[in-house]
């Protein structure tokens, strides 16, 4: 019998990123490209779902095969991930009616989020969820299009996410997984029977327009005749469910019992604690977790990589300029003088609620502020300062601050993935403003690691017995220790930080319903 090979692809804000690994868990190939994430106005975020989820998924399948050399009959099992949780409406042949209305980034569905809070009453909407309705729930956004693009919402066969329109394009089979469709598209699903609720679909959508649940890294279908032309992959390869790329990324660092937390610094940055329980804060997240009888209490913000993208086109254009004249990398080029700025950005602190803000405020109209200003600071003190914005108001301080405050979440390890996370000096940081050690993994690609381990483990090939077998897979790599000097300086600016948002709050209001109009 010859080698097993699996493919894992994960579709994330701004790129999306695939590896193919071999029995052992080594990478053989990785490949990855951009797109581009469309703002058409004010709190609005979409992406083309054929073009960059589907092209992406395309053209990464094939390169993995080509630089890998693997036959494509070789490749066991395909597993999937993609930003969540999205809602793109798709007709009878699975063709988007519209751009995909991306995750908690996009805003525009607050209308509806205080129309179902009224229609289902605040007391049910805390014991379905833990907390209020936000720009994460697919529910609203599924309302808006109904209410906004009915032409739209007559037409459509299927409402999907991410993960759900890639499988269903490998496979014609459309489906969601657990841990992605009884939490972001709650209450639309029963948790017991995992059947969508008439009662509850109703005001929204009917029954049939939902996707089927399944394990994440069950086996959906295989890969048809039109997409193996299509990807390279060979007709009949099994493809998983696949889930978000969270979710995926949290699998792939070892998230797989209680106290192990992920902090993952994509565009976004995103915490996936493992828990015994539910843990119900109004704050943050929770959910029953991908692996079965685990669950989990989650945080994620709008910007971070983002942020830091915005810094290098609006700031550093000589950076991105030299970087495409075949210069250094141009984030590279951004840390020169960094790092000898002492912490705090010689008083100079970045709120960076550039896109809004999920938890732990669920504000999409929170705007961001660079506060302190003064003659004397540079743009290195504005890169720093964004930097540290991360560790102070992302997930890093103060959601893991809340999340600490209730008993039942213990957190053992600390575990950095994503792009953020090859960055020496930005782990250096945050493990300062935490006072705690953060590691990252050997592996640092991220989702499509995750991805390609769960394919593994979905068609049970050996080695790849259950989620806990995983662990054999993820070895460790750098660990950063906090500096206590560092730390009792951050304390300082940390009480500042804290109160920034409630002094502007009004202020960021009134400026964003300027520009609604």
């Amino acid at each position: 019998m010859g080698k097993a090979y699996f493919v894992g692809i994960d579709t994330g804000t701004n790129s999306s990123k695939g590896a193919l690994i071999d029995e052992q868990g080594e990478i053989l190939a990785l490949h990855s490209t951009e797109h581009s994430m469309e703002n058409p106005q004010p709190g609005y975020y979409e992406h083309d779902a054929e073009r960059d989820w589907w092209g992406d998924f395309c053209t990464i399948s094939r390169e993995l095969l080509r630089k890998s050399g693997v036959d494509a009959k070789d490749v066991k099992a395909v597993g999937i991930s993609a930003l969540g949780a999205d809602c793109v409406p798709v007709d009878e042949h699975c063709r988007p009616l519209r751009k995909a209305i991306l995750y908690g980034i996009d805003a525009r569905a607050t209308d509806e989020m205080a129309e179902l809070t009224a229609l289902y009453g605040e007391e049910q909407i805390l014991k379905w969820y833990g907390r209020p309705l936000c720009s994460s729930d697919v529910m609203p956004k599924i309302l808006w299009i109904k209410r906004r693009e009915p032409e739209v919402y007559a037409r459509t066969h299927k409402f999907l996410t991410g993960s759900s329109y890639i499988t269903a394009k490998l496979t014609g089979r459309y489906v969601v997984d657990r841990f992605l469709g009884l939490a972001s598209f709650n209450p639309l699903y029963d948790p017991q029977t995992r059947k969508p609720v008439q009662e509850y679909c109703a005001p929204v959508c009917r029954p049939d327009q939902l996707a089927e649940i399944l394990e994440a890294a069950e086996v959906a279908g295989t890969v048809t005749a039109e997409a193996a032309a299509e990807t390279g992959l060979a007709e009949g390869t099994p493809v998983i469910t696949g889930t978000d790329d969270s979710g995926a990324e949290a699998i792939s660092c070892g998230v797989v019992e209680s106290g192990k937390m992920m902090l993952q610094l994509g565009s976004s940055v995103y915490m996936i604690l493992g828990t015994d329980s539910l843990i119900d804060d109004e704050r943050l997240w929770r959910e029953e977790f991908i692996v079965p009888g685990l669950c989990d209490i989650s945080a994620g913000t709008n910007t971070a990589g983002s942020l830091t993208k915005w810094f290098r086109d609006e700031l550093f254009p000589d950076a991105l300029a030299a970087e495409r004249a075949g210069g250094e990398n141009a984030y590279q080029r951004m840390l020169e003088g960094v790092a000898e700025i002492p912490p705090g950005s010689e008083g100079l602190i970045t709120l960076p609620y550039f896109a809004g803000e999920r938890t732990p405020i669920n504000d999409p109209d929170a705007r961001g502020v660079l506060f302190g200003l003064t003659l004397q600071h540079t743009r290195a003190h504005l890169y720093r300062s964004a930097l540290e914005a991360v560790g102070f108001g992302f997930s890093v301080n103060q959601q893991i601050r809340i999340m600490e405050s209730h008993p039942e979440a213990r957190i053992d390890r600390i575990i950095a993935v994503g792009g953020g996370a090859q960055n020496p000096l930005w782990m250096q940081i945050i493990a300062d403003i935490l006072g705690k050690e953060i590691s990252t993994p050997q592996v640092t690609v991220g989702a499509c690691y995750g991805d390609a381990l769960m394919a593994a483990l979905g068609v049970g090939n050996e080695g790849f017995e259950d989620y806990s077998s995983l662990m054999r897979y993820v070895r460790a790599g750098r660990t950063y220790a906090p500096d206590p000097k560092a730390h009792a300086a951050y304390e300082q600016y940390q009480a500042v930080y804290d109160a920034l948002y409630d002094s502007t709050k009004e202020l960021a209001h009134k400026l964003s319903s300027f520009v609604r109009g």
